[in-house]
């Protein structure tokens, strides 16, 4: 019986350390880097080093200036996209094109105070914030796309979709 309450008081303690452990925001991914080795998140992959035909051919170097090495997302969102890398966003055709319905300039502000207040919301349980249960998936489900459904939808409206990958569930 002592035992037992020597447990109870510990489990108490613990219970009450993880409800007054809540930061100012919620977290609802329980993801921790366990070893002290790279993140492996945060290493970029580069362009292959490439050797010019003449030096002549290399841009004067600038401080602060692009390397042709280093990763270019706006080119390489064109070219995935199918449009003229060459041409590039020249007078920020793309930006004008995609802001034809109007700009919120400060969206980025407003999404993150909506995502915290949603986490707050669905914050964790007492016993899965001790236990770090990840509770993202559950809470995120109401407004997660369902692909195999989204798949059938379109290709009952005759969309082709020969790359999607078959549905592991129904076979």
């Amino acid at each position: 019986m002592k035992h037992l309450g020597s447990s109870f008081c510990i489990l108490l303690v613990a219970a009450s350390v993880a409800a007054c452990s809540r930061g100012e925001t919620p977290s609802l991914m329980n993801l921790r880097q366990t070893g002290e080795g790279p993140d492996e998140f945060a290493i970029l992959p580069t362009r292959p080093l490439e050797m010019p035909e003449t030096f002549a051919e290399l841009p004067p170097p600038t401080l602060g200036g692009m390397n042709r090495a280093d990763p270019d997302p706006e080119a390489d969102a064109i070219a995935a996209l199918g449009g003229n890398v060459e041409r590039g966003n020249r007078a920020g055709d793309v930006v004008t094109y995609v802001s034809r319905f109007g700009v919120a300039p400060d969206i980025r502000g407003v999404l993150a105070s909506e995502d915290e207040q949603f986490r707050r919301d669905n914050n964790p349980l007492l016993l899965e914030r001790i236990f770090a249960i990840t509770t993202y998936f559950n809470a995120y489900e109401d407004v997660s796309l369902d692909r195999y459904a989204e798949l059938e939808r379109m290709r009952r409206a005759g969309i082709r979709t020969v790359a999607a990958p078959p549905n592991p569930e129904a076979e």
